[in-house]
């Protein structure tokens, strides 16, 4: 049991990163508060120390230390500014809720400068309300500046010295996570092939094949602080392909529970996923023990048996088989053993160009100025005293949304904490009423709640903060229910404020979004055809695995987008539907190119007699991922060219035939994506490995239809 919750544990944060974050901002806010009251400062001073260490720890997230510590540094800049203008404003008003709400479209708008943009961002905005609520008067501002460098000092000590990013643990960590992700896996396989394929065993070995793709990409987000970029490439390459082993083992098990299996057979198979499941340690580090064992080489060689006729159960015999090898290679390459590697493939460029001019940031931005002009309104016919709630659930609201559909779900998902957290944030102000250490305890255990739940849910976020201002009230001794109520109210007005902001001012709809962001995976994808055909074809020694990491990430941007569409509150089933839809199709297409990426080496397809029969299949290929761009940019489309019989899919050496199978399914999978845009075309369904990376019912052709995304490009041009 306690291994399992350690298991559990480790699955859920992967390099206990969030653990980190959380734990940094509790230890800065203790040393900060603890630092003033030795000081025996003013209880409002302490906390304004306090939220200054609290902002940070959430708000600077910049990837190198230098560059953390200079964001540290302008941060008190930005935040002594923003605290003399909400102090002046407050004698001044309704000057306040002006220069809030211009603060509101600032914050929104520097988010588009990277991570030091949205940390200054959002330190100006909450140092500005803040002082509203602590209601700061101007004999107080030199105190609070020095609060404020107090809390951002506190900061840097714990995140520069007592608890400092060490990328190695944080790999191992993740590794770990990886190693207990692995195994439920390869549980939830063998769950799946002996329940025969139950509903419920099949969404669990889905959501067990989706937690370790997060936890791959999490290694790979690592591996370049730890190796170096050769090295790092190569394990990139060998993590991918365990997850594409997994991917497979999983597809195998599916075909093999709806098939006619003999009980002996399928208590065999059985016994031999739980057999290799606990063969995967919990240490990474001991891996390489898993290759040394009677039992490992045991599924090696019967799963790689080659017999003239197959039995019942190869299939998942050779699944495993290839899992065990692809785990045991990869914990090498992590070890920095490359004793049975080649040369690794060369380091990326991770060079990017920082965007400037009109864009979704901007939209937003003025966006959110017209949703708190609305907030201040309607929050000062609620209450004269705490108006600024609701701009503060218009900022909330509109960070991190992309469409009216966006931020109408995140809305309702702020409301649900807010309302919850009113309930637990009374109930605790009442219990310790009085008892001081007990509430600074709970306003700690509070702050560790919103730390380690920010990146997984907005409306347990929301919980824990209802809940912290609940206890701030009772430290005050300004808490009663009727300020809680006050508090609903106004979040209520600021999450209308901003979803009519969102959709009367330069409004956009969630698919028109997911065009533009269909459109990125669309022109990844023809890069990463391209560059394929030159590496494959031996005209250039190309690193594809980042081109599909890229792929990857923006069809999560995908599924983000698309959420709207998907979520239960929408009451349109075939639009849900439709949906999923899209994203299922773009998932198995994420899933082919990584599958490629793992496998292509240069000159592997450069026979003449095999390249003469491949360009022109890739140019097909081009070609179809061309109509479908011209699809969704709403231009002139042409018909999707179909599969030939000719296609070179089952030809050349084992390592090429690998290769051209899985471009063969990526054709399908594109093909199948046509159907999306109401584009006519001759084209099989996509096969079992498309299906495999469903997360919801498919959706047929007569229902995608009426929300086709062709006919919503059009409607954008009239």
């Amino acid at each position: 049991m306690i291994i399992a919750a350690v298991d559990r544990l480790r699955a859920a944060d992967p390099g206990f990163v969030r653990t980190r974050l959380a734990a940094t901002a509790v230890l800065g806010i203790v040393l900060a508060a603890g630092t003033l009251l030795l000081a025996r400062q003013p209880l409002p001073v302490v906390l304004f120390a306090a939220i200054g260490a609290m902002i940070s720890s959430f708000s600077v997230n910049d990837p190198e230390k230098p560059q953390q510590a200079l964001t540290l540094v302008l941060a008190f800049v930005a935040g002594a500014a923003s605290l003399t203008a909400a102090t002046a404003g407050q004698s001044a008003a309704p000057l306040d809720g002006v220069v809030f709400v211009l603060l509101i479209f600032v914050a929104v708008y520097a988010q588009r400068f990277g991570p030091r943009g949205t940390a200054l961002g959002s330190i100006a905005f909450f140092v500005f309300f803040f002082a509203m609520f602590l209601r700061t008067q101007p004999a107080q501002l030199p105190m609070l500046f020095v609060a404020l460098a107090t809390g951002l000092a506190a900061n840097a000590l714990v995140r520069f010295v007592i608890l400092p990013r060490r990328p190695g643990r944080e790999l191992v960590g993740i590794r770990r996570a990886f190693r207990a992700r692995l195994g439920a896996v390869v549980s939830a396989a063998s769950a799946h092939l002996a329940a025969q394929g139950t509903e419920r065993a099949s969404k669990q070995l889905q959501r067990a094949g989706d937690r370790l793709h997060q936890t791959v990409l999490l290694i790979e987000d690592v591996a370049a602080d730890v190796l170096d970029g050769k090295a790092a490439a190569l394990l990139r390459r060998r993590a991918i392909e365990v997850e594409l082993a997994a991917q497979w083992l999983s597809i195998t098990v599916r075909r093999s529970a709806c098939e006619p299996l003999a009980d002996p057979v399928r208590a065999e198979l059985v016994a031999r996923l739980r057999r290799f499941r606990s063969l995967i340690e919990r240490d990474p580090r001991e891996l390489p023990v898993i290759s040394e064992t009677e039992e490992y080489t045991k599924l090696l060689v019967e799963g790689s048996r080659l017999s003239e006729r197959a039995t019942e159960g190869d299939p998942v015999r050779r699944a495993v088989a290839e899992l065990a090898l692809a785990d045991v290679n990869a914990a090498r390459i992590a070890e920095r053993d490359f004793s049975a590697e080649q040369d690794p493939p060369p380091a990326e460029n991770t060079e990017r160009t920082p965007l400037f001019g009109y864009d979704n940031r901007t939209r937003a931005a003025i966006q959110a100025v017209l949703g708190g002009g609305l907030a201040v309104l309607g929050g000062e016919l609620v209450s004269h005293q705490r108006w600024y709630w609701a701009v503060l659930t218009v900022f909330v609201v509109f960070v991190g949304t992309s469409s009216a559909g966006a931020t109408l779900v995140k809305g309702a998902r702020r409301m649900g904490g807010t309302l919850a957290g009113i309930f637990a944030g009374a109930l605790c102000a009442l219990l310790v009423s009085g008892n001081t250490p007990l509430t600074v305890v709970l306003v700690l255990m509070c702050v560790f709640g919103m730390a380690f739940f920010a990146t997984v849910s907005q409306t347990i976020m929301a919980f824990f903060i209802t809940t912290l201002l609940g206890l701030l009230y009772s430290l005050l001794g300004t808490f009663s229910v009727e300020v809680l109520g006050v508090r609903v109210a106004e979040t209520a007005v600021g999450a209308l404020a901003g979803i009519i902001a969102a959709l009367v001012v330069v409004p956009v709809r969630t698919r028109s979004v997911l065009l533009d962001d269909v459109a990125t995976v669309l022109e990844d994808l023809r890069e990463f055809a391209g560059t394929t055909t030159e590496l494959l074809t031996g005209r250039d020694n190309v690193n594809v695995i980042e081109l599909s990491r890229q792929l990857d990430r923006d069809v999560e941007q995908v599924r983000t987008t698309v959420e709207p569409l998907t979520h239960p509150i929408n009451p349109r089933g075939a639009r849900r539907d439709y949906g999923w839809y899209v994203v299922d199709t773009l998932t198995a297409i994420a899933f082919r190119t990584r599958h490629v990426a793992a496998r292509a080496q240069p000159g592997l397809l450069a026979a003449p007699e095999l390249a003469e029969r491949f360009e022109p299949f890739m140019a097909r290929l081009d070609h179809n991922i061309g109509v479908l761009l011209d699809a969704v940019r709403g231009k002139g489309t042409t018909r999707l060219l179909p599969s030939q019989r000719n296609d070179p899919l089952s030809e050349g050496t084992p390592e090429a035939r690998v290769v051209l199978a899985g471009l063969g399914k990526l054709d399908e999978a594109v093909l199948a994506l046509g159907k999306a845009f109401d584009l006519d075309q001759p084209a099989p369904e996509p096969d079992d490995g498309a299906q495999s990376v469903q997360v919801r019912r498919r959706t047929h052709t007569d229902q995608a239809a009426p929300d086709s995304i062709r006919r919503e490009a059009d409607r954008r041009t009239t």
